[in-house]
C-alpha cells in the first residue's frame, strides 16, 4: 500500500511536552496564560532542548496552598471517624487474627515461628499491644474466641492497622495533587479511600493489608513527587527536593516490602519508569554529560536499591533479636539455624563415628528430624514396632551403630552385648560401603525394612520400614543396611570417606531389597501422635534420603578426641535461609479455601470472604462496587485508549504533537502500568489467593480513574476554563459512593442489619454473604447481649453449639464451584422483648458429612482418618410456663414445638488453621477402621520365630493365588474334571523346577563350603586354635544360607499340595457339568498354567541369584575372619 511522502511522527518521549494545570482549581493568572492571539502564539512557545517536559508545573506538596492544607486536615478527621467508628467490635478473634494476633503473643514471649510474611506489620501489631498491656498470654487459637473476658487489648492492637487506613486518604490526596490534578479531584479521589468499604474492613483488624496499602501508597507519593521534580528538567536535579522525594520512594520500597512480598511488584513498578526516566536522561547529551548521568544512576541505585534492601534486612535483625527462644516454627529452619535458640544449643561432640558408637540420626530434607521409635506397632502391615521422624531430642532417637556380625575377643569367640565394641582395643572407623544394623537402645530392637506396603503411602515404590527383635535376639538379614556417603554433599576431606558427626550426609541402603531409608512430608495417623512418615524408598528422590548424625558417643572417645559443632550461620545466613524457607513455604499453600477467588473475578467484585458471624451479625470482606467498578473502567477506558492511539500513529496521525494527549497517555498510563503489575502476576500464582490481594492493584486504579476525571473535566479544551464540571462531578459521583458505602457498612462494622435490607442491596448470587444471618427487624436485636459471653458469664439467649462436621478424607472430595453454605433458616430466633432468659448451656456434637449424629465409638474410630471441622449454631428456645417450646409463627400466633434448629454461619478459619475448603463436598468413603496401635512387648511378636519373615513372603504371587485371582478360573474349577490333568502337569513342572533350585542352590552352598576348606587348612598352617572357629563360622554361614534357600522349596511344594487338594476336591463335586463348558475352560487354563509356570521360573531364578549372593557373602566372610586369625597369630609370632 502506497503511503503519502509525510514521515510518521516518532513516539513521544517518556516525559513528553504537555500542559499541566495550576495545583488548586483556582484560575490561572493572567500572567501565566497563553496569549489567544494567533500570530503571537508560536512566537511565545520557547522550545526547550533539555530532558525537561513542557507544560509541567512545580507540584511539590511542600508547596501546597493552604486550603489544601485545610482539604488535607478535613480529610484526615473524616478518615479518623470512619475508621475508628466502633473499632471494638466484633470483641472476638475475627478471620486472620487468629494468625498475626497469635504471632504478637510469640513476640512477646520470644518463641520462633515461621511466617510466610517478612515481620514489620507483626513487630508494630505487638508494640501497640504491649505498651498497652499485653503479655502474650491470650492465643488467638480459634475464630470467635473472646477478647474481653481475658483482657485482650485488642483495641490497642486494631489501632495500628486503624491508623494506617487513616492516613492512606491524606497520602492519596497527596499523590492526586503531586501528579497535577485539581484539588477537587484529588479531595474526590482521597474520599473514594475512606469510603471503599474493603479498605475500611481490612483496617479495622488486626490484619496486615492496612499497614500494606499505606506503605504502598506512601511509595506511590514519593515516586511520583519525584518524577514530578525530575520533569522539571537539569535546574531540580539534585535539589533538597528532589532528593527528599527519592529517598522517601526508597524508604517506602523498604516498608512496602518488609510487610508483604507483595511490595516486590511496587519495586517492579518503580524500577520499571525509573530505566526509563535513565533512558530519557541518556538521550540529553547537550546538557547531561557522562559524569552528570553516571551520578543519576548512583542517586538512584543508592536510594531504590541500598536503602530499601538495607531497611528490609533490618527487620529481620529485630525479629531475630526478638524470637530468641524456640518455638513452634523451629522446625522448618535447619539443625544450624536451630542451633542458634536458647537451650536448642549443642554442647561439642566427637568428630568420629566409631563401630558401637550411640547416635542420633537426622534428616537432611525434611526440617531435621530425628530418626525415632517407640513402644507402640503399627495398626496395619506387618504390625512391628513403628518407625518415624519426631522433631525433638528425645531418649528413643538414640541408636547403636553395629556390624553385621559381634566383635571377636582374644580368645576368638564373638563378644555379645551392647556394649561389645566399648574396650576393643582397636575399634574401626564406620566407612564408605560398610554394612551396619541400627540398634535402637530403648526398646531393644533393630531398624528392620521388607516388602511390606507401609502403613499410609502404599505405594509400590515404597516398603515399611520398622523396629524388629529383642534383647538378646540376634537379628536377620533384613537388619542390615549399607552406609553410602553422598560425596558432593559431605564436608570436603575425611568427611568423605567415612562417617563423622554433622559433616557427612550418607544414604542408608536395605541390603536385602536394594531400596534406600527415606522421609517425606506425610503425616501418620494420631496411632502414632501424627509424626512424620519414614519408608525405604526405590528411586526416592536424593534430598529426602540422605541423613546426618548429629549426636555421637563412645567409651573410647575421650576429652582429648576431636570435636565438631554447627556452624554458626550468622546474621546473613539465618536471613537468608528463612527467605528461602518462606518462599517454599508461600508457594505451597496450594490447597483450596471456602473463601478463596481467582484474579479474574477481582475487578468486577464477584465474591467476598466472609470473616465473621455471630448473634445474627456477620463481617464480610467486599468492596464498594460504584468505586470498583468504576476503577476498572477507567483501566479499560485507558488501554481502548492507548489501542486507538497507536492505530492512528500508524496512519501518521499527529495526535502526538497535543501536549494534553501526551501528558494523558503517559500520566495515566504510569497508574494504569501499576495496576497490571499489581495484577496480573497473581494469574501464575498456584497458591490460595484471596480478594484482599487486589487491594493494591485497586490503589492504582482509583488513582486512574481520578486521572480520566481530571482529564476529562479540567484539563481539555472544553471544559479547562469551567470550573462547574469538575467540581458537580465530584459531588455527584461521591454522593452515590457514599450511599452505597452506607448500603453496605453493616457488612464492614458488623452492625445489626435486617433481612429486607440485605436482600435488597445482594445484586448477585456470587455475593455470598447470608440475609438469613440477619433478624426481620431492628428491635430483635435489643435482647441480645455481647457475641462472645461464655457460659460462666451472665446468661445470654439461646444455646450455643459446636457440631463438628467429619469431613470425608481428601481423596474422596470432589471440588464444586460456588457452592453456598447450606444453612438451616429460623423464623425469629431472638426472644421477644421483654421475655427473660433463664438459662445457657453449651455442647459438642459429631456429625458425618451428611449430617447424621455421630456416637462415641463412630468418632474414636474416624479419628486420624479424616479431618474434623467446627461449625457453630445457635438455637434459641421459647419456652411456655409448662416448659413448652414454643416458636413465633408467620401469623404472630405461637406454636409449639418440640426440637426447632437454626443455624448461624460463621467464618471458615483461615486455610492455615485447617486448609479445606468448606465449598468442597465431601464423598461418603466405605473406609474400613484402622484399629489402634498397641503397646509394644519385647518378644511377643518375635517368640513364635526366631528369624524375621522373608522380605516376599507378604506379597508372594503363588500358583494358588493366581487361580484363585481369576473368576473365570474359579468357575472351571467346579465345573469339569479336565483341569485335573492340566494342573497336575503344572505341578509337575514345579516339582522339576523345585529340584532344579535346590540342586543349584547345593551346589553354591558346596562351592562355598569347599573354599571355607581351604582357607581353614590355611588357617590351620598359622595356627591352630583359629581352625575351629573358622570352620564353627563357614557351618553357621552354610546353615543359614541352607534356610535362605528351604524355605522358597516349602513355599513351592505347598502351594503345590494345596492346588492339588482343592482342585481334586473340586472337581469331584461339578463332574456333572463337564460337556457344558469344556472347550472354553480349557483353553482358560491353557493360558493359566502357561502363567503360573513362568512365575513360577522367575522365582526360580530369584532364589539363585539370592543363593549365589549369599555364597559370595559367605565366601567374603571367611576371608575376613582368616585375616583376621593371621594378623593375630603373626603378633603372637612376633611376641
Amino acid at each position: 500500500m502506497a503511503r503519502s511522502g509525510k514521515k510518521s511522527p516518532a513516539p513521544p518521549p517518556a516525559y513528553a511536552p504537555a500542559y499541566a494545570p495550576p495545583p488548586a482549581y483556582e484560575a490561572v493568572p493572567a500572567s501565566a496564560t497563553v496569549s489567544k492571539n494567533k500570530n503571537n502564539k508560536n512566537k511565545s512557545a520557547k522550545v526547550k532542548d533539555d530532558y525537561s517536559s513542557e507544560g509541567v508545573q512545580d507540584n511539590d506538596p511542600f508547596l501546597l496552598p493552604g486550603s489544601d492544607f485545610m482539604l488535607l486536615t478535613i480529610i484526615t478527621i473524616l478518615s479518623a471517624i470512619v475508621r475508628l467508628f466502633r473499632i471494638y467490635q466484633p470483641d472476638s478473634v475475627v478471620f486472620d487474627e487468629v494468625h498475626f494476633g497469635g504471632f504478637a503473643s510469640k513476640y512477646i514471649k520470644g518463641k520462633f515461628f515461621m511466617d510466610v510474611h517478612p515481620p514489620l506489620a507483626k513487630l508494630m501489631i505487638t508494640l501497640f499491644g504491649w505498651l498497652a498491656g499485653f503479655d502474650g498470654s491470650f492465643d488467638f487459637k480459634e475464630i470467635g474466641k473472646d477478647y474481653v473476658e481475658p483482657g485482650v487489648p485488642y483495641v490497642a492492637m486494631r489501632m495500628f492497622p486503624a491508623i494506617c487506613g487513616i492516613l492512606l486518604a491524606p497520602t492519596m490526596f497527596l499523590t492526586l495533587k503531586a501528579a497535577g490534578c485539581r484539588s477537587t479531584t484529588a479531595f474526590m479521589g482521597a474520599c473514594l479511600i475512606i469510603f471503599e468499604n474493603g479498605l475500611l474492613t481490612q483496617a479495622r483488624l488486626i490484619l496486615l493489608d492496612s499497614p500494606l496499602m499505606i506503605g504502598t501508597a506512601l511509595t506511590a507519593l514519593g515516586f511520583t513527587a519525584f518524577t514530578n521534580q525530575q520533569e522539571l528538567g537539569p535546574a531540580k536535579a539534585f535539589q533538597p527536593s528532589w532528593w527528599f522525594w527519592l529517598v522517601i520512594t526508597g524508604l517506602g520500597l523498604g516498608i512496602t516490602a518488609s510487610i508483604k512480598w507483595v511490595g516486590l511488584f511496587t519495586i517492579a513498578w518503580v524500577g520499571s519508569l525509573t530505566l526509563i526516566q535513565l533512558w530519557v536522561v541518556l538521550g540529553d547529551y547537550k546538557h547531561v554529560s557522562p559524569r552528570a548521568f553516571t551520578k543519576h544512576f548512583m542517586a538512584r541505585a543508592f536510594c531504590l536499591i541500598v536503602i530499601p534492601l538495607t531497611f528490609y534486612m533490618a527487620m529481620f535483625g529485630i525479629h531475630f533479636l526478638c524470637l530468641t527462644n524456640p518455638g513452634d516454627g523451629d522446625g522448618f529452619m535447619s539443625s544450624e539455624f536451630q542451633s542458634t535458640l536458647n537451650s536448642k544449643g549443642m554442647q561439642d561432640v566427637p568428630a568420629d563415628v566409631l563401630m558401637g558408637s550411640r547416635v542420633t540420626i537426622r534428616h537432611v530434607n525434611t526440617q531435621g528430624g530425628y530418626l525415632h521409635s517407640h513402644p507402640l506397632m503399627y495398626p496395619t502391615g506387618s504390625k512391628q514396632q513403628q518407625i518415624t521422624l519426631y522433631p525433638h531430642k528425645d531418649e528413643n532417637n538414640i541408636w547403636l551403630l553395629e556390624n553385621q556380625t559381634q566383635p571377636l575377643g582374644i580368645d576368638g569367640q564373638p563378644i555379645n552385648g551392647t556394649s561389645a565394641w566399648d574396650n576393643l582395643s582397636e575399634t574401626p572407623f564406620i566407612k564408605d560401603g560398610m554394612i551396619l544394623r541400627l540398634y535402637h537402645l530403648p526398646t531393644h530392637r533393630r531398624l528392620h525394612s521388607h516388602d511390606v506396603r507401609p502403613p499410609v503411602t502404599e505405594a509400590d515404590w515404597q516398603n515399611e520400614v520398622s523396629a524388629y527383635g529383642y534383647e538378646g535376639f540376634d537379628g536377620d538379614a533384613n537388619d542390615f543396611f549399607r552406609v553410602e556417603i553422598v560425596k558432593k554433599k559431605s564436608k570436603s576431606g575425611v568427611a568423605q570417606e567415612r562417617l563423622r558427626t554433622i559433616d557427612t550426609k550418607f544414604k542408608l541402603v536395605h541390603i536385602m531389597t536394594g531400596c534406600v531409608l527415606f522421609s517425606h512430608k506425610v503425616k501418620l495417623p494420631t496411632w502414632a501422635s501424627e509424626q512424620q512418615e519414614v519408608t525405604c524408598a526405590k528411586g526416592g528422590s536424593l534430598p529426602n534420603s540422605l541423613w546426618y548424625i548429629e549426636s555421637n558417643d563412645h567409651p573410647q572417645l575421650g576429652a582429648d578426641a576431636e570435636k565438631v559443632n554447627y556452624r554458626n550461620p550468622g546474621f546473613f545466613g539465618k536471613f537468608w535461609e528463612l527467605q528461602k524457607v518462606m518462599w517454599k513455604t508461600n508457594a505451597g499453600l496450594v490447597e483450596s479455601h471456602a473463601w478463596d477467588s481467582r484474579p479474574e473475578a477481582w475487578p468486577i467484585l464477584r465474591r467476598g470472604i466472609n470473616f465473621w458471624g455471630r448473634q445474627h451479625r456477620q463481617v464480610y470482606l467486599m468492596g464498594n462496587p460504584i468505586i470498583w467498578w468504576s476503577a476498572t473502567a477507567a483501566v479499560v477506558i485507558y488501554v481502548l485508549f492507548k489501542g486507538i492511539a497507536i492505530l492512528r500513529w500508524q496512519r501518521s496521525c499527529n495526535d502526538y504533537a497535543n501536549p494534553i494527549f501526551k501528558r494523558f497517555d503517559y500520566e495515566v498510563g504510569t497508574s494504569v502500568l501499576g495496576w497490571a503489575l499489581h495484577y496480573f502476576p497473581f494469574y501464575l500464582m498456584q497458591r490460595q489467593l484471596f480478594l484482599h490481594h487486589y487491594f493494591p492493584a485497586l490503589y492504582f486504579a482509583i488513582i486512574a480513574f481520578c486521572q480520566v476525571f481530571d482529564f476529562v473535566t479540567a484539563r481539555i479544551s472544553l471544559v479547562k476554563d469551567k470550573v462547574i464540571f469538575n467540581r458537580l462531578g465530584a459531588v455527584l459521583f461521591l454522593t452515590l459512593s457514599m450511599v452505597v458505602f452506607w448500603l453496605f457498612s453493616p457488612l464492614a462494622y458488623g452492625n445489626p442489619w435486617t433481612k429486607a435490607e440485605c436482600k435488597r442491596v445482594k445484586l448477585f448470587s456470587t455475593w455470598d454473604f447470608d440475609c438469613n444471618t440477619f433478624l426481620d427487624s431492628y428491635e430483635n436485636y435489643y435482647g441480645i447481649t455481647s457475641t462472645s459471653q461464655t457460659p460462666s458469664q451472665t446468661p445470654v439467649q439461646g444455646t450455643l453449639e459446636r457440631p463438628a462436621v467429619a469431613n470425608a478424607p481428601p481423596q474422596a472430595q470432589k471440588p464444586i464451584a460456588n457452592q453456598e453454605q447450606q444453612v438451616a433458616q429460623q423464623e425469629p430466633s431472638a426472644n421477644p422483648v421483654g421475655k427473660r432468659v433463664i438459662s445457657r448451656e453449651e455442647k459438642v456434637e459429631y456429625r458425618d458429612q451428611d449430617g447424621n449424629l455421630l456416637n462415641a465409638e463412630q468418632v474414636e474410630a474416624l479419628k486420624g482418618k479424616v479431618e474434623f471441622k467446627t461449625k457453630y449454631e445457635t438455637r434459641t428456645r421459647v419456652i411456655d410456663a409448662n416448659g413448652n417450646e414454643i416458636q413465633l409463627g408467620g401469623s404472630g400466633m405461637p406454636k409449639v414445638i418440640r426440637a426447632p434448629k437454626a443455624s448461624q454461619p460463621v467464618a471458615p478459619p483461615h486455610p492455615d488453621v485447617q486448609g479445606v475448603d468448606q465449598e468442597t463436598p465431601n464423598a461418603p468413603a466405605a473406609e474400613e477402621v484402622v484399629p489402634e496401635a498397641k503397646k509394644s512387648v519385647d518378644g511377643e511378636k518375635e517368640a513364635d520365630e526366631k528369624v524375621a519373615k522373608p522380605a516376599s513372603e507378604s506379597n508372594e504371587a503363588t500358583a494358588s493365588q493366581d487361580i484363585e485371582q481369576s473368576e473365570d478360573v474359579r468357575a472351571a474349577q467346579e465345573k469339569i474334571q479336565r483341569i485335573v490333568e492340566r494342573i497336575q502337569k503344572v505341578a509337575d513342572n514345579v516339582d522339576n523346577l523345585k529340584n532344579n533350585i535346590a540342586e543349584k542352590a547345593g551346589d553354591k552352598v558346596e562351592h562355598v563350603e569347599e573354599k571355607a576348606e581351604q582357607v581353614v587348612e590355611k588357617v590351620q598352617e598359622v595356627a591352630e586354635p583359629a581352625k575351629k572357629k573358622a570352620e564353627e563360622a563357614a557351618e553357621k554361614l552354610a546353615e543359614k544360607v541352607e534356610e535362605a534357600t528351604e524355605k522358597p522349596k516349602e513355599k513351592i511344594g505347598s502351594v503345590v499340595d494345596n492346588v492339588e487338594e482343592e482342585v481334586a476336591e473340586k472337581a469331584e463335586q461339578v463332574q456333572e457339568k463337564v460337556a457344558e463348558t469344556a472347550e472354553q475352560v480349557e483353553e482358560k487354563v491353557a493360558e493359566k498354567a502357561e502363567q503360573v509356570q513362568e512365575k513360577v521360573a522367575e522365582k526360580a531364578e530369584q532364589v539363585q541369584e539370592k543363593a549365589q549372593e549369599a555364597g559370595e557373602k559367605a565366601q567374603e566372610m571367611v576371608l575376613e575372619k582368616v585375616d583376621q586369625v593371621e594378623m593375630k597369630a603373626e603378633a603372637k609370632d612376633e611376641l
